[in-house]
This record gives structure tokens, sequence and C-alpha cells, in this order.
């Protein structure tokens, strides 16, 4: 037989195959809608300008109520030893500040065997999500009664605990429940 009929045939028959196990694992023949998480806001902590300061506030951070977002970190094997996170919304009733998030994070390296070669990950182990209630963002000025607001605007302060000297990317990401 001719090599090229009997490689045609092989690459047809991937092709059905294919096909089929995409009918399968979506019958319904709509695609499938994994929309990405968003993010919300981020900051790089490198450089000179911030090896000698461990805490560090951020204002104006809008995030919508009725959501869940989530902190992501880019460490490296420098990065710091631990992060305490809070964050909070400045304009509670009787302009009492409402902590919405606060925990400390610790960098923990994981060793990678692939069998070919070792590495190293870094990951901070602790709570990252938190979800914004409808009850923490309200209209301060009001006294009768309360007016909930669709976005409210917070402060976060980032302590760095442990090693300034390395670098490490923070952002925050309105998670997606719809898939």
């Amino acid at each position: 037989m001719n090599k090229t009929l009997i490689a045609g045939g092989i690459v047809a028959v991937a092709i059905v195959v294919s096909m089929s196990y995409g009918a399968i694992a979506n019958p319904g023949g709509e695609p499938v809608k994994e929309e990405p998480s968003s993010e919300v806001w981020n900051f790089r902590f490198s450089g000179q300008e911030f090896h000698n300061i461990n805490s560090h506030g951020f204002d104006g951070i809008s995030l919508e109520t009725g959501n869940t977002y989530q902190f992501k970190f880019v460490p490296m094997g420098d990065s710091p030893e631990q992060l305490r996170i809070s964050l909070i919304w400045p304009g509670g009733q009787h302009h009492k500040i409402v902590e919405v998030f606060s925990d400390t994070l610790y960098l923990k390296k994981t060793l990678v065997d692939t069998g070919i070669s070792k590495y190293y990950t870094w990951d901070y182990i602790g709570q990252k999500n938190f979800h914004i209630s409808d009850k923490e963002c309200f209209d301060a000025q009001s006294n009768s009664s309360i007016l909930k607001r669709q976005m409210c605007y917070y402060e976060l302060n980032v302590e760095r605990i442990g090693n300034l000297m390395g670098s490490v990317s923070i952002s925050i990401d309105k998670l997606d429940r719809s898939i």
C-alpha cells in the first residue's frame, strides 16, 4: 500500500476520535465559557526603595459588594518570609473602621522532582479568599437608614516580615462564580 494513504488514514481516524471525544465532553454543543478572574488591584514590591520599609498602605481600592475576591502572589526564593495583610473599610457607621480581611501568610518552599530535574516553587500559605458583604459598605452620612452601595473604596495594609530585600507581587482578583 501507499505510505501516503496509510498516513492519511491515521490522520482521519485521529480527527474522528477527537471529534467524538469533544461531543462526549460537551454534549450540548455550546462552547464552555471559562471566564478568567479579573484583576482589580496589583502591586510589586521590588527594588531598593522598599528594602528598609516593612509596612505599606494603599487606599482607594475599589471593590463591589456581594462578590468574592482572592489575594494572589508571585513570590520567589528571596521573598519576605511572612506577609501580614489587612483590608479595611474606613467609612463605617459613625466612622467606625470595619475590618474586612486580616491574616498572616507564610512563605513555603516546595521541592518539585520531575524525575528529570529538581526545582523549588514558592507560595504563601494562609487564607487568601474574602467576601465583600452588603453589610460592610453603607452610607455613613445617613442617620435614619443604611443605604447600601454597589462599590466601596477600601484601604489595604501589607506588612512584610523577614527578608525585606526580596521581591513579591500581590494582586486582588475578583472570582467569577458563574462557571
